[in-house]
């Protein structure tokens, strides 16, 4: 039997109070259908409030790390939900952009969505990338020197990134899809090096 696409990859979710409940809810879960294990990292910790639509949503979610704990050398991917609130907190936390750093200093894919972007901003991440967002932060990613597009999904090297909920289809299969091929890219260009092949992320 084969296995899922994403057995033995550790995927962080960084998330506060406001984020969007499908945007975090939907994605987690598709990366456990594929195999992941998904960790929800937060500078909070206990239950993080959802925002569903235009409202409180009833249920959040429980936090598995919180970001004090959580090490970038121990996730293989990284995961970005939207919602207002949620990036524009976490964009002014200095631990959190670090968190969002290290990940693409470190070269592991990303995924964002809607108002997620605000974080690879304020990260420095987002200079000469093609991406999309919430159309509200065409302007912020374009002053951040990225290249903004109007499309569902856009993937761009080990980033893939989507508009908001209706997308979500499209931006979990692409999630998927890139957080798979990663690693197998991390193999490919350690042995052409010359060096022994390992997962990346595995074992920090």
């Amino acid at each position: 039997m084969t296995q899922p696409l994403l057995t033995g990859l550790k995927i962080a979710i960084l998330a506060t109070d406001g984020f969007e409940q499908s945007e975090l809810t939907q994605p987690r879960d598709a990366l456990i259908a594929a195999g992941a294990s998904t960790s929800i990292v937060s500078p909070k910790r206990g239950t993080l409030r959802a925002w569903k639509h235009e409202d409180w949503a009833k249920d959040g979610v429980t936090v598995d790390l919180a970001l004090d704990d959580a090490d970038p050398d121990d996730f293989d991917a990284l995961v970005l939900p939207g919602g207002v609130m949620n990036p524009d907190t976490l964009r002014t936390q200095a631990p959190a952009v670090a968190f969002v750093r290290a990940f693409f200093d470190a070269g592991k894919p990303v995924g964002a969505i809607c108002h997620g972007p605000w974080t690879i901003i304020e990260a420095g991440a987002a200079r000469g990338r093609r991406m999309t967002s919430w159309p509200s932060l065409k302007t912020d990613l374009e002053n951040a020197q990225a290249h903004w597009v109007d499309a569902e999904v856009v993937v761009d090297g080990n980033l893939v990134t989507s508009r908001k909920p209706d997308d979500l289809p499209a931006f979990n299969r692409e999630l998927v899809k890139l957080f798979a091929e990663s690693p197998r890219r991390a193999q490919d260009a350690m042995v052409s090096e010359g060096a022994p092949a390992r997962r990346q992320g595995a074992g920090g």
